[in-house]
């Protein structure tokens, strides 16, 4: 099966080199990559050119997420389409070739990987990707969860339900929910790692998850975050986030940190909420409660690491082959 690797891009110089080498080493080759550029002001575009990636533009007041996915993914080829964000970069070589292995079951529709962070990302978030994206793989999951950032679905499934435009976010788990519902299987691939950055002041934290949280109103007619909650699961992921900061000697120096994080985490979800009744149990403890030190605990076993630090010091990038027939987009 041939696979088309899908970048979603605005302003993202300081990043997407990084990215477009990773790929350059894995041990399974994409068929093309191609970057849907919402109007970058930066050398975002110059930067994926030198590497022979094809870029598709979007009018910046025309971007919605589903939008920019659903015309990458009619540009593209390949008989499954992998979605990166530009801010992330795969951890080992055999990254791609393990997220699209689920594929080769005919009943699975999507699969996703693992996400961490780095030195840039906010303590607290490695918390929440510990929770997120476990070290354990899950051949047939049983929530719709997953995350575009590092995810790949089968693209005749796409094209039998688009991504859906007017979603403010979530529009990956909004896919997945329906495919899910109609007899597609979803598979977690923790051995397929990837590192997302994310360089976020504490008000861009904040819409982040005020976002995300309405449109989970749109997915779940069942979704609520109440005030409660809020007051409930502050003081306990605080707490546990403090918890882990002590045992690794880092409570002084993460404390603010922690405390702004979390606040603003869950108070943009309390503002993105409104319902009757609420949120899916499984979904709930995953998106909100604290991560205990056994879903923390990693396993190794993925490959040797990539070494970012001497390609980015080599020289020329390595140029990706593309279709020479783009695909006519659907509508």
């Amino acid at each position: 099966m041939k696979c088309s690797i899908v970048i979603r891009a605005y302003n993202e110089g300081k990043h997407i080199r990084k990215l477009l080498l990773g790929i350059a080493q894995q041990s399974l080759q994409p068929h093309e990559v191609i970057l849907v550029d919402s109007g970058s002001t930066d050398d975002t575009v110059s930067i994926a050119r030198e590497f022979g990636v094809r870029i598709v533009p979007i009018e910046k007041r025309l971007f919605t997420f589903g939008r920019a996915l659903n015309i990458g993914c009619a540009a593209a080829t390949g008989d499954i389409l992998v979605f990166v964000s530009a801010h992330v970069y795969p951890r080992h070589a055999n990254w791609l070739a393990s997220l699209v292995e689920p594929f080769a079951d005919p009943k699975v529709v999507l699969s996703y990987g693992k996400q961490r962070g780095n030195e840039l990302n906010h303590y607290s978030e490695h918390q929440i990707f510990a929770k997120w994206f476990p070290s354990q793989s899950v051949s047939n999951q049983r929530s719709y969860f997953c995350n575009n950032a590092n995810c790949a679905v089968r693209r005749s499934q796409w094209e039998l339900r688009p991504y859906d435009e007017a979603l403010t976010g979530l529009e990956d788990m909004d896919w997945a929910k329906r495919a899910q519902a109609e007899g597609g299987v979803l598979a977690y691939v923790a051995e397929a790692e990837i590192v997302h950055v994310h360089e976020e002041n504490w008000p861009q934290v904040r819409n982040r998850y005020r976002r995300e949280a309405m449109a989970m109103r749109r997915i779940d007619k069942e979704a609520h975050f109440s005030l409660s909650d809020f007051i409930k699961l502050l003081p306990a992921n605080v707490i546990n986030d403090l918890s882990h900061a002590m045992t690794e000697g880092r409570l002084l120096r993460e404390f603010r940190s922690i405390c702004a994080f979390r606040y603003n985490q869950l108070y943009g979800t309390y503002q993105g909420f409104s319902g009757p009744s609420e949120v899916t149990d499984e979904l709930k403890r995953r998106f909100y409660f604290p991560v205990s030190r056994s879903e923390k605990a990693e396993v190794s076993g993925a490959g040797e690491e990539i070494d970012y630090e001497k390609l980015l010091t080599e020289g020329q990038p390595v140029r990706f082959q593309q279709a020479t027939t783009p695909r006519r987009p659907l509508h």
